[in-house]
């Protein structure tokens, strides 16, 4: 049993660097659709988290009042949002509170607020809604209470979001089926070309009562070896440019406009485990196929 599985991995090998330009052929194709695959898969989970933070506010609806307006005027305000059908519950939320979690916000940064000579930000109402419907209904009716001044509701950025989610997904998937059959016609030329140059060898194996699977085995895991290693190269070269993407960007700015990142630490294992599986998937497709019609005479 060692032997063969000795046996396997040697001519496995063998086979790659014997035929090094088709090898370093397939090994680039597989690799360029998986950086065009973990491109997509990057933007479409980052998107699909900021959707889904965002989503979390779909059930509040911040309500801004004038500033000319008193405490009794405020009053008023927070009671008519109370009647609207559908409102839960109406929390007030100061200038001073709002100044507080903007600093909080803006972490180390906060300092440059203190230079304001007074505080911009409004009063304003937190109003949690029971569904999209009432979300809906505040939003009409709340800017017709005397005494608000604008109001602040992501149902069209959530709704633009989901589109874009959407979009990308199935764009992902297209793109994903086109390039996996290149990539395993790819990997079955280059096997094939092995497959050509050891025809007696094969021949004679068959005739001696060699087992189907033992002729190849050394061809599957020789497209087991290329999907891997462009699964390590996909994923080193994607896992580069997405931590330079990231700090590009900074941290701060990231964080003063609440967009949520995956972390690379997170978003690269999951790739590379994605990835390890399309490369087997694609290495032993590729073999299976360019050996099948040889096997089958």
């Amino acid at each position: 049993m060692f032997s063969r599985i000795g046996y396997t991995i040697k001519q496995a090998f063998s086979q790659v660097f014997r035929n090094r330009g088709m090898s370093f052929t397939a090994t680039l194709a597989i690799t360029a659709m998986m950086l065009i695959l973990g491109l997509f898969f990057s933007t479409f989970v980052n998107v699909d988290l900021f959707a889904e933070v965002i989503q979390q506010d779909y059930n509040v609806i911040e309500v801004y009042l004038d500033d000319a307006n008193d405490d009794a005027k405020n009053e008023t305000v927070g009671k008519n949002l109370e009647a609207i059908q559908g409102v839960g519950s109406v929390k007030y939320r100061s200038k001073a509170d709002a100044m507080k979690i903007m600093k909080e916000r803006w972490g180390d940064n906060a300092y440059l607020l203190d230079n304001l000579q007074q505080n911009p930000l409004p009063n304003s109402y937190m109003v949690y809604v029971n569904d999209k419907a009432s979300a809906d209904r505040v939003s009409k009716e709340a800017p017709e209470i005397a005494g608000v001044s604008d109001i602040k509701y992501y149902q069209d950025t959530v709704e633009k979001l989901s589109k874009i989610t959407r979009a990308v997904e199935v764009g992902s998937i297209v793109m994903m089926a086109f390039l996996i059959v290149v990539s395993v016609i790819l990997v079955a030329n280059t096997i094939k070309l092995t497959v050509f140059n050891r025809a007696k060898e094969i021949g004679i194996m068959k005739y001696l009562g060699a087992t189907d699977w033992f002729v190849r085995a050394p061809f599957v895991l020789e497209g087991i070896i290329l999907g891997t290693v462009s699964a390590a190269v996909a994923t080193g070269i994607l896992g580069a440019l997405y931590i330079r993407f990231v700090k590009s960007i900074g941290p701060d700015i990231l964080r003063v406009l609440s967009v949520p990142v995956i972390s690379a630490k997170y978003l690269m294992p999951n790739l590379l485990i994605i990835f390890l599986a399309l490369g087997v998937g694609i290495g032993t497709c590729g073999s299976i196929i360019s050996i099948r019609k040889f096997l089958d005479k």
